[in-house]
């Protein structure tokens, strides 16, 4: 069985059988901290739950760092272990202690996407697309974590709305006002996809996690729907959702996830039909889908709407709302620590 399929097989499996999170755990200088840790950004600032989002509080920053009161709309979130990213108005903050003190790292605002590397300890390479253009940071390796966020620099693509960024490797790729851009230097050069897409803002996109040998990514434009190109965008085909302004794509194995203005739908079938996900939803807006455990499961997922946070742990076929807190918050962002290594202090069989 190949990679891809043994993926397939575990995401289906997984939703068969709801899989539930792992008290998994990571430690820094003693402190623990749990897996079922997640932020939540929303139009008045950084909330964090730590029970799986069950009960929510106001992040506002600790000791002597920088306090978060006034960080206003927080629109991106990337937690990478004990550093975690967020974008807000007011700039790009950084912790290096889980969330609890803060310090500003750049004036930069309108943050749409917070991209790290796939392997941050190897490379911690950061981009931050922006609503005038994608910026750069720690593309060296520094003696210290917190170096690595200094100097947030331009890349070539300037001047143009970044909506979303997929990042499979080598390949970046950008959906943005101009349309899809690519680059094979890490944002050094950039030049369109040929393939002629309909008039409008690509809005978001979702690349194979194998593009280097499977070059087949979905877009959203506008209003014109979702288009699928499976050579790296030399021809388009129509994917469905015509007529939605589509906010997030998420493509987990074969289930192809589309945010949308009415609600939630997943394809099946790479975009040749779809079925709305929205029973307890009320046909929110969704901004913002984050499967916590993937790729191991696809069941459970949080999603962001206009008023809210909602939980699912079967792959979005009922929502429940998680925690009293975001009942009336808009959630423009989500974000997770990632899993860590299970192998750790696992004694291996002689």
């Amino acid at each position: 069985m190949t990679t891809r399929a043994a993926l397939a097989v575990g995401l289906l499996l997984g939703l068969q059988l709801g899989w539930s999170p792992l008290a998994l755990t990571q430690a820094k200088d003693g402190a623990t901290i749990s897996s079922l840790t997640l932020f939540a950004g929303t139009a008045t600032g950084l909330w964090r739950s730590n029970d799986w989002g069950t009960t929510w509080l106001r992040v506002k920053g600790k000791g002597a760092g920088e306090s978060l009161e006034a960080i206003g709309a927080v629109t991106c979130i990337a937690p990478l272990g004990p550093q975690v990213y967020v974008g807000a108005a007011s700039g790009i903050y950084l912790s290096l202690d889980f969330g609890d003190t803060w310090r500003r790292v750049s004036e930069q605002s309108g943050c749409t996407v917070l991209m790290p590397s796939r392997f941050p300890l190897a490379d911690p390479t950061l981009f931050v697309a922006t609503r005038a253009g994608l910026l750069r940071s720690g593309l060296e390796r520094f003696e210290k974590p917190e170096d690595s966020a200094r100097l947030f620099g331009p890349t070539a693509l300037k001047d143009a709305e970044v909506n979303d960024l997929a990042w499979p490797g080598p390949a970046l790729i950008a959906a943005t006002s101009r349309g899809v851009q690519i680059s094979s230097d890490a944002g050094e050069h950039f030049e369109a996809m040929r393939g002629a897409l309909p008039q409008g803002s690509v809005t978001a996109l979702a690349a194979s996690s194998y593009y280097a040998t499977d070059p087949a990514l979905f877009v959203a434009v506008g209003t014109s729907g979702v288009f699928r190109s499976a050579d790296g965008g030399e021809r388009w085909s129509s994917a469905g959702l015509a007529g939605n302004v589509i906010h997030q794509l998420v493509w987990l194995g074969p289930l192809l996830y589309a945010a949308t203005e009415a609600g939630l739908s997943r394809s099946d079938d790479l975009g040749a039909s779809w079925a709305p996900l929205n029973k307890g939803l009320e046909k929110r807006p969704g901004f913002r889908l984050l499967f916590p455990l993937a790729p191991e499961s696809g069941a459970e997922a949080f999603l962001g709407t206009d008023r809210g946070l909602f939980w699912t742990g079967d792959g979005g076929q009922n929502w429940t709302p998680s925690g009293l807190a975001l009942r009336e918050e808009a959630v423009l962002a989500l974000g997770t620590f990632p899993a860590p290594d299970r192998t750790v202090n696992v004694k291996k069989r002689r």
